[in-house]
């Protein structure tokens, strides 16, 4: 296997006057969060979720944002992925690191072969910022960073210095379907009662989900798209997965890393499809009974069908109806179907 791939770089020991500064910006993150407005928990671990900026987060997660918001310096040459949850986050993250990093890694010993595309490409406010400031400065270019905030919240220095900005997003019956399945697996580990259906679903309706509302965030990567088209690509996991040779050939334009025709030729877009592809990625032992670095939960829980359409399944006639009537509702006027 491919040398293990790792952002423990970025966490190394600072000055004391650097440790006791980064202490007093958490605490004031902190401070700052216990004041936000609380709503019933939508998530896996907490009581309690906060609304920012017109989006909801766990407590924790709301402490990422304020320190990214603070503390990340982009670059040009960066790519970041941005989803909702539940949306595809997991494919989109195994599809650009293979892109952007074909020419380091041969297929047969690559890194998603050991590691999961989640250690690959961390989310920002989830992981590295978490109750820590990193010095992603370390990092090479290009990095590849991933985020749930959304468009309107992004750290200024994200949209200034021009950095490549690839969102996926999908139908939210769908996704809703899913993170209710992703919720309750987490809880299972923490040996939480399962959420209720009927009561995540109202929730969701009125946007009170895990950064959320779902409509808003699409809807502010999709006016981005339209307005800076040459630094924000917009996905939909639906067409990703109904045409996957145009959009992987799409996003390796978008970043900077076309497919040559001698490696079209080669079947290089194949390889790498088949690496990411939800049967390859969710038969890997890593992904079987590997964990997620520094939480206790499994990485089997971000595989679970990869299907389109799904969520019809789960849902009755008066949900599909309401959910789509919201969606209509909210996409009226900006072109955007979902």
């Amino acid at each position: 296997m491919a040398d293990s791939y790792s952002f423990s770089n970025c966490f190394v020991t600072k000055t004391r006057e650097e440790e006791e500064e980064n202490a007093r910006s958490l605490q004031r993150y902190k401070n700052l969060v216990s004041n936000l407005p609380k709503g019933e928990a939508s998530a896996a671990f907490e009581d309690f979720i906060c609304l920012y900026q017109g989006f909801w987060f766990a407590d924790v997660h709301c402490q990422g944002v304020l320190a990214v918001q603070d503390h990340f310096k982009a670059r040009s040459t960066d790519v970041i992925i941005a989803t909702n949850p539940k949306s595809g986050a997991t494919w989109i993250k195994a599809l650009v690191f293979a892109i952007v990093n074909r020419s380091k890694y041969p297929i047969y010993n690559h890194p998603l072969l050991s590691q999961n595309p989640h250690g690959l490409v961390p989310f920002m406010e989830i992981s590295l910022y978490n109750n820590r400031i990193p010095d992603l400065e370390i990092l090479p270019s290009a990095r590849i960073l991933a985020t749930h905030i959304s468009y309107t919240s992004l750290p200024q220095s994200m949209i200034d210095s021009g950095s490549r900005i690839v969102y996926i997003t999908r139908n939210p019956k769908d996704a809703f379907v899913s993170y209710w399945h992703f919720k309750n697996k987490m809880r299972t580990v923490l040996s939480k009662p399962p959420l209720n259906f009927m009561e995540e679903f109202e929730q969701f309706c009125m946007g009170v989900s895990h950064f959320g509302p779902f409509w808003d965030h699409a809807l502010s990567y999709w006016k981005a798209s339209l307005e800076r088209p040459q630094h924000v690509l917009f996905i939909k996991y639906e067409d990703l997965h109904a045409d996957p040779v145009l959009h992987l050939k799409r996003i390796a334009q978008f970043v900077g890393c076309p497919f040559s025709s001698e490696e079209e030729k080669e079947g290089m877009v194949d390889e790498i499809l088949k690496l990411c592809s939800f049967e390859t990625l969710s038969n890997l032992k890593v992904n079987k009974t590997g964990k997620i670095t520094g939480a206790p939960f499994p990485n089997e829980a971000f595989f679970r069908k990869g299907q389109v359409g799904d969520g019809t399944n789960h849902l009755t006639s008066e949900m599909i109806e309401r959910l789509d009537q919201i969606t209509e509702e909210k996409c009226h006027g900006y072109g955007l179907i979902m």
